[in-house]
């Protein structure tokens, strides 16, 4: 499906909730771009039993160079994630996002080293599908040791989807592959139909 225009004024939670229950999500068309809808085809996810962690990465962890933490420092990761010469996350994102964390269903998954922010994530979770929107790093590894710590609490509190939208080569070590909108959206209705999922 193509980018469709703006259906509202107010990128309201509402909205926004309601559009990720039926496999859509927002981009902004540049820092202060008008906010585009999208439904990709074919849709990327990380199957969770099949998540790979690199050797190298292995080593990294075993160094306990990382402090994990969830949802400390959520407008710093968002705002951070939008630093880039070409972003799609707006004000208007950050605005909206940050009111889906003030309700509890936007988080954010950090790496923090000697009480500095230096990598992480961000997504939203409903039911027991998460969603990743973005992730960034200013240090070495720091936003992969965040979604190995993403993936890992997924699994001990019982999530069984990890959106990623997109097939990147950053993403596909990890092992994120490919599935037609179809059976990405039977995957949806099933994960996020379950009530008892928390992150």
């Amino acid at each position: 499906m193509p980018p469709q225009k703006n259906i509202s004024e107010i990128l309201s939670s509402e909205l926004l909730l309601h559009a990720y229950t039926i496999g859509v999500f927002p981009m902004a068309n540049g820092n202060e771009g008008e906010i585009l809808w999208y439904s990709p085809e074919p849709r990327a996810i990380i199957p969770l039993d099949a998540f790979n962690i690199s050797r190298s990465l292995r080593r990294t962890l075993k160094k306990f160079i990382f402090d994990i933490r969830i949802d400390t420092s959520f407008e710093n990761v968002i705002r951070c994630c939008a630093k880039r010469d070409d972003t799609w996350i707006s004000e208007e994102i950050i605005s909206a996002y940050c009111e889906l964390h003030r309700l509890g269903y936007a988080h954010s998954v950090e790496t923090w080293n000697k009480e500095n922010l230096v990598g992480g994530l961000y997504g939203v979770a409903i039911g027991a599908a998460f969603f990743g929107e973005s992730m960034f790093s200013s240090m070495t590894d720091a936003s992969k040791v965040a979604l190995v710590s993403l993936v890992q609490r997924m699994n001990e509190h019982g999530f069984v989807l990890l959106d990623t939208q997109y097939l990147t080569s950053h993403l596909k070590q990890f092992g994120a592959t490919e599935i037609p909108r179809k059976d990405y959206l039977r995957l949806l209705k099933k994960a996020i139909s379950e009530k008892n999922v928390t992150f």
